[in-house]
């Protein structure tokens, strides 16, 4: 005799995200009306510090600890900042995730205290990763210091690290406690890393906002000269678009196939592999954008002025749209390993015009290849690359 009982539970998910700038300023209460959120205390904390946050900025970790004294005691700073690597080599193995745990674990961090952390997108995927086991779950509060993690992977709900070659093969989906996205932080990062973040607003704007994507062709200039007050616009309307499409898709822990905000990842992730990450996840997306946009063109699905407007854009942003390692890039083994990524079927999103998604299940080599060799001999000569 066999039955099946089916358990059916549905668990609401409820993260702010803020937008401010001096998050640690004396008079600047949004961390702390987000830490109350919790209830009362006592509350355990520990802050993990990007090693790039921690030379820009040398006097935060005690800006942060002189923050929660002034709270009145019901916050308990654990320990000194934990300063980790930043950028890709955060999140190459274990490494950081073991020193996180390592730090949970000495401390008597438990899932009523908070893991704080502070830095860019592989930062924040590392310890988030090591937050999400610790106990089953640690709260993790992020502080994104990146263009790119502020309006893309700081405010959604993943985390990972690199594991035998493969881009965040191991991971887990794991909501935060909050996001902060302090303004004040984008001061310390390089020109090129202002600017690589901003591949990813082009990209959400072409997939779900038209009105966006003219508003950014209307900034590009101002962008490009990365003006802040054009950059703020452009970080804040990008994160409340990614944060509108995991609460309306249906499946923010994508147990599907469809990926439409992977719009340019299936070839953006192997040219950072191919590049030995020497291009930036935000330059390769740009490339990847420019590729499937040609394709697009190509294929009938786009009329050539928005190919046009969309090259026009990426490139007076500031981004070179070729790189040696798209002559490298064998598109079927690609597009294979993007579909495990995936987890199953092979979906991808291409465009009809800004703002105007389309899914297909496969691309033709040919028209592929015929893409490459346009961006090869329209945005191959300007490009310098070492």
């Amino acid at each position: 005799m066999t039955r099946l009982f089916r358990q059916n539970f549905n668990i609401p998910f409820t993260f702010p995200v803020l937008f401010t700038r001096d998050v640690v300023s004396p008079d600047n209460p949004g961390l702390a009306e987000v830490l109350a959120q919790a209830g009362p205390g006592p509350h355990r904390l520990a802050l993990v510090l990007d090693q790039g946050v921690n030379r820009a900025f040398p006097e935060f970790a005690e800006n942060f600890a002189h923050y929660l004294q002034r709270q009145g005691g019901w916050l308990d700073l654990a320990a000194p900042a934990l300063v980790v690597p930043g950028g890709e080599a955060a999140k190459a193995g274990f490494a950081v995730v073991n020193q996180v745990l390592e730090l949970i674990e000495r401390q008597g961090l438990c899932r009523q205290s908070f893991l704080l952390v502070v830095g860019g997108g592989a930062v924040l995927d590392a310890a988030g990763f090591a937050a999400s086991m610790a106990h089953r779950g640690v709260r993790l509060i992020r502080l994104p210091s990146t263009v790119l993690a502020q309006n893309d992977a700081g405010v959604g709900v993943k985390n990972g690290v690199n594991w035998s070659g493969r881009k965040n093969f191991l991971g887990a989906f794991a909501p935060p406690f909050a996001v902060i996205n302090d303004f004040s932080l984008l001061r310390g990062l390089s020109v090129r890393d202002r600017r690589s973040g901003l591949s990813e607003a082009v990209k959400v704007a072409l997939i779900r906002d038209r009105e966006f994507f003219l508003r950014l062709r209307a900034l590009r200039h101002r962008l490009g000269a990365l003006e802040p007050a054009a950059l703020e616009e452009a970080i804040e309307r990008c994160a409340v678009l990614h944060l509108e499409h995991i609460a309306s898709s249906g499946d923010p822990f994508e147990q599907g196939s469809s990926r439409p905000l992977d719009f340019g990842h299936w070839s953006a992730h192997a040219l950072e592999e191919l590049s030995g990450f020497r291009l930036s996840h935000g330059e390769a997306v740009a490339i990847g954008v420019a590729l499937d946009s040609v394709y697009s063109w190509l294929a009938g699905l786009m009329p050539e002025n928005d190919l046009n407007d969309v090259i026009e854009v990426l490139s007076d942003l500031g981004f070179s749209l070729w790189h040696p390692a798209l002559d490298s890039l064998d598109v079927g083994s690609a597009l294979e390993a993007f579909r495990q990524h995936l987890g199953g079927r092979l979906l991808i999103s291409l465009i009809a015009g800004p703002g105007a998604r389309l899914e297909v299940d496969g691309l033709d080599a040919g028209v592929m290849g015929r893409a490459r060799d346009w961006l090869a001999a329209t945005q191959g000569g300007g490009a310098q690359w070492t």
